[in-house]
């Protein structure tokens, strides 16, 4: 039987873009639920973090990770509160986001960007094997949803992870889910096959620092319950990063010279298995030549 360090680093290669993995994978995989303020929690088990809403009136679902995981993470759900799933919200379209949507679009409405639906489909008619479930609710800039006493509000942010990322807002609360706008254990993955950006991300990154109370208790997509301090200090390092290979770039160097070059040493620190320096370093340069 493989260990839970040998099932995470496997899910870490293949969260992004799994098409295929085995479900005894799954199975060593726990869903652990973190309070993050009022009627809101944190889940996490294999993939990106899932917030729950809970109240009188039902749950409300951000994201949903893997099917396999599914009956796991409803059944965390119930424990938090055992009512009716009411609505589901997936931040963006990767797998490890949306995949449960074949369990939990029996259960509830889901809720995305337009952009997240689009590209569903089109994955969708290349492998007919691995069909990820729809949003059928949809939305170019925004959408309020209102449950029990407390506003959820989806806000579209453009091209930064992906062309259809949105994060979400509960307002009563004052937690922030970003979806995969925030890595908070180390360098993002920006991808830029699906809309993504590197100046996009940052821009999203600051609006964020810019529209929300300093307070704010922040899900981000991968990583811990966090808050605004780490964001900043996840922004500054796209930033220095950003700055460090433009000038390289400028000085005509290519892509090797630059992955030689690396990041300050202060960065190195945020090298994480899946998206490591050298990776970020590429992204950068590929986005920013």
């Amino acid at each position: 039987m493989r260990n839970i360090n040998l099932v995470r680093g496997l899910l870490l290669t293949l969260l992004l873009n799994s098409s295929t993995v085995f479900s005894d994978d799954f199975d060593q995989v726990k869903i652990t639920v973190v309070p993050a303020a009022g009627d809101v929690y944190m889940l996490q088990g294999a993939g990106g973090n899932i917030g729950v809403l809970a109240t009188k009136e039902g749950l409300l679902l951000v994201d949903d990770q893997f099917v396999p995981l599914a009956k796991k993470i409803e059944k965390a759900m119930v424990k938090i509160a055992d009512k009716e799933l009411k609505y589901v919200v997936n931040t963006h379209l990767h797998d490890d986001h949306t995949k449960g949507n074949n369990y939990f679009s029996h259960k509830a409405p889901i809720f995305a960007h337009e952009n997240v639906r689009k590209r569903l489909v089109e994955k969708n008619k290349a492998n007919d094997k691995t069909k990820t479930a729809l949003p059928v609710v949809t939305y170019q800039d925004g959408i309020n949803i209102f449950l029990d006493n407390e506003q959820i509000k989806l806000a579209h942010l453009p091209n930064g992870h992906t062309d259809g990322d949105t994060i979400v807002y509960f307002k009563k609360a004052n937690v922030l889910h970003t979806g995969d706008l925030f890595f908070e254990l180390g360098f993002p993955y920006i991808d830029l096959g699906n809309g993504g950006s590197v100046r996009g991300y940052l821009d999203n990154v600051n609006y964020m620092l810019k529209h929300f109370p300093d307070d704010v208790v922040i899900i981000p997509g991968h990583g811990k319950l966090t808050n605004k301090v780490r964001l900043q200090e996840f922004a500054t390092m796209i930033s220095d990063s950003i700055k460090r290979v433009s000038k390289a770039l400028i000085q005509g160097k290519n892509e090797s010279e630059i992955v030689t070059l690396g990041v300050e040493d202060k960065y190195k620190k945020w090298t994480w298995s899946f998206i490591n320096e050298e990776r970020w370093i590429k992204t950068l340069v590929a986005d920013l030549k």
